[in-house]
């Protein structure tokens, strides 16, 4: 064990500060994220963060500090007087005939927290494009992305095999991606914007509200005060799409932080490899920019952040030959424009006790205005929503540091205007929801063996009454470096139809809705439990780090809005008259194999039934089997912060889906049951010449794996055949890519 404290005339002498690290043969500083750093004898504790730093008031007749991890020596060191502690751990297996190496991993997993939640640092992100938040999980087997349809280009993702309307996204804490930005929103949120993101499977906390069915999926924003002062980033592909991202951060004053961030990216290529006639990807621009503030006083205990953004997308879809001066909304040629306008204005501010660390209170607040004009062939679908949403939450902690409480209240407005032009469909629907909530969250963590989240939440909601949500999370420690998880939970939601599900739009279908009497589109609320176990084991592999994980998670409807698909005329939405569930295993093994080199390796699988009107059947185009495999490796940074290379791969493998029933088309419109199975390769090269210069080269697809009938009725598209939403696969087949980054500390 090494230990050094030495004075410091910085800091206050009512508080000391420090960092834990891992104690190894390299003299490597290597903090420790989530060590328990607290006072012996006394309720005064904290838990390091992602560098394995600390800080706790101090107080003369505090004598004994005591550092904790999971895996290492715990030890106690003595303070006389307050210091700037740095201290390493040593882990309780370690052998004098092996030398241990390890570095910070892109993907971090906790063993500590009660709740299933990994983060994927900025390094992971860096792996591949990453031009926004959609394309961020190309590297994460717990993610699946998929395209929604052959026409739009829209990305989605799927976690637990629910997609993102049961997945609870925010920024910052702040739910963000819900309601009228459901189909797009994810491609609202730059990648280069995004520090790290944390995933939590199963029903997340109460403190986020009640609508987190499958998980929760949280993006945490670069920082002012620690950006970049000036950062650039310049991608180009092959299809010819560019993109351009600037951050411009400056320090106003001691206190005061700010950064400008611009981001716009342009697609105007034609592009028919498949030769039906149809774009394959479609025409796009957008411009997205947001203004952020910072404020700092930490003597004081206080930070908070303003967030202005404004956002401008268009894309433009359909047949090679559309003009939209033209042939907008007329049988000339099918095409479709989808504009968006988005306002958006957030802050958050926070005020922890400097006095008594372990007392904080935090208030958040958003409002955004959302505007969404479009049309797909004959089908026109307008959209006005504005939110409002606040959440106020106060931590503690009762008796000592063991048990922590969260509570507080929360209170949310949307108002929907929703203008259809479609067969038998209402021309308008509108409708206000407002919610008034207050949550209870009680954590027991006895430090070493067990940690218990348990939360409650009851909310009023004008149009879906009276409700609670429990929710329970627990992490039992039965040996070293292990994790053994439960968790269950309750979510609540109003399924937007339309917003949800655009894709329809851009089918010959007809749309009904089979009125249950409810109070939204008179259909009743959706309703679910989640269920899920799992366990993560580290260990030691021929003298380097590894982990396996194994989880399984079942989500049970007890009721569900459901899109029926299975007559090919027509697209129904009722409500479940049956059972409806998702269940999901995966197992994962991370494994440094050598200095530099990681290995990730995942099996996932999936049942997802639903009892639609024909019968119980599994939802269509859910893959049940998928292999993933991730390959990294860097080479050493010299001293000189040059020539460091990086290399990445990512193997997908994704077995049969099914195709939901086209028996009753005329045969040439007829398909298969099930698709084929399918495989892509993913890679990218990072040379890096200085701390400030990089560029990388990547390629999407380098197999060439294409679809190549992804539209139904192609050349009829005002037929009443036509369909674009069976799709399983790429529809343009290999993409190439390269740019560049440029960074100013």
């Amino acid at each position: 064990m090494a230990l050094l404290i030495f004075p410091t005339f910085l800091f206050s002498q009512d508080k000391i500060e420090g960092v834990v690290m891992e104690a190894n043969s390299e003299n490597q500083n290597i903090g420790l994220p989530g060590a328990n750093v607290y006072w012996l004898n006394s309720n005064v504790g904290a838990v390091t963060d992602i560098d394995g730093r600390f800080a706790l008031s101090y107080k003369p007749e505090y004598k004994k500090l005591v550092i904790s991890y999971v895996g290492f020596k715990t030890d106690t060191i003595t303070i006389i007087e307050p210091k700037t502690v740095r201290h390493w751990l040593e882990p309780t297996d370690n052998l004098d005939a092996v030398t241990v190496k390890s570095r910070r991993q892109a993907t971090a997993k906790s063993y500590l927290k009660a709740t299933n939640t990994f983060t994927v640092s900025s390094d992971e992100l860096l792996k591949a494009a990453c031009c926004n938040l959609s394309e961020s999980f190309e590297t994460n087997p717990s993610i699946d992305v998929n395209f929604a349809d052959a026409v739009t280009g829209t990305r989605q993702i799927k976690m637990l095999g629910l997609t993102t309307p049961y997945i609870l996204i925010a920024t910052e804490n702040i739910p963000s991606i819900r309601g009228a930005s459901q189909a797009f929103g994810l491609s609202f949120i730059p990648g280069t914007w995004v520090e790290s993101i944390q995933i939590t499977k199963g029903a997340g906390s109460v403190v986020n509200g009640y609508e987190s069915i499958a998980g929760q999926i949280n993006a945490e924003l670069v920082k002012p005060s620690t950006d970049n002062k000036l950062f650039l980033n310049i991608y180009g592909a092959s299809s010819e799409r560019m993109e351009l991202n600037t951050h411009i951060n400056t320090k106003v004053s001691s206190k005061w932080d700010t950064g400008l961030y611009l981001h716009g990216n342009t697609h105007n290529k034609t592009h028919d490899v498949n030769h039906d006639g149809f774009l394959d990807m479609p025409k796009y621009n957008q411009v997205n920019i947001m203004n952020r503030w910072q404020y700092t006083n930490a003597e004081k205990g206080l930070v908070s952040f303003i967030n202005l953004k404004f956002l401008n997308d268009e894309k433009q879809a359909g047949e090679l030959n559309f003009n939209p001066e033209t042939d907008k909304l007329t049988t000339n040629a099918w095409g479709s424009e989808i504009d968006t306008r988005r306002y958006e204005v957030s802050a958050k501010f926070g005020y922890v006790n400097p006095e008594v660390p372990y007392q904080s209170l935090g208030v958040q607040g958003a409002y955004s205005n959302h505007r969404q004009d479009s049309y797909f062939g004959l089908n026109q679908y307008n959209i006005e929503h504005n939110s409002v949403y606040s959440n106020a939450i106060y931590n503690s902690i009762i008796s000592d540091s063991r048990h922590k409480i969260k509570t507080g209240i929360s209170y949310t407005y949307d108002h929907y205007n929703e203008l259809i032009d479609a067969e038998n469909l209402a021309p308008k629907y509108e409708r206000t929801e407002t919610s008034v909530g207050a949550f209870f969250e009680y954590n027991y963590d006895n430090l070493e063996k067990l940690n218990v989240t348990a939360g409650i939440r009851m909310d009023n909601h004008n149009l879906l009454g009276t409700f609670i949500t429990p929710r329970v999370h627990a992490r039992y420690t039965p040996w070293e470096k292990s994790a053994l998880r439960a968790s269950f939970g309750r979510g609540k939601r109003s399924a937007n139809i339309f917003t949800e599900n655009q894709q329809m739009f851009s089918t010959s279908r007809t749309i009904n809705i089979q009125n249950s009497n409810g109070n939204i589109y008179g259909l009743n609320p959706e309703i679910a439990w989640n269920y899920g176990l799992s366990f993560l084991q580290g260990f030691n592999l021929f003298g380097r780090k590894a982990d396996v994980t194994i989880d399984y998670y079942k989500t049970d409807f007890k009721n569900q809005v459901v899109v029926d698909y299975e007559n090919p005329l027509e697209v129904n939405f009722y409500n479940l008259k049956g059972k409806s569930f998702a269940n999901s295993f995966q197992t994962e093994l991370n494994y440094s194999a050598l200095e530099g080199f990681d290995l990730r390796l995942a099996y996932k699988y999936y049942e997802v039934k639903t009892q639609y009107n024909s019968g119980e059947l599994d939802k269509p185009l859910v893959p049940k089997h998928r292999l993933f495999a991730n390959v990294s490796y860097e080479t050493k940074r010299l001293a000189s912060e040059q020539g460091q290379w990086k290399f990445d791969a990512t193997f997908n493998w994704l077995s049969k889906q099914r195709f939901s029933s086209t028996v009753s088309n005329p045969i040439e419109y007829q398909l298969p049951e099930y698709t084929p199975t399918l495989a892509t390769l993913n890679a990218q090269i990072t040379k890096v010449f200085t701390s400030k210069f990089e560029v990388y080269l990547g390629g999407e697809n380098i197999t060439n794996v294409r679809q190549s009938n992804p539209i139904l009725s192609s050349q009829d598209p005002f037929g009443p055949n036509f369909d674009t939403t069976f799709v399983y696969g790429p529809i343009f087949g290999s993409l190439y890519y390269a740019g560049l980054r440029f960074k100013l500390k």
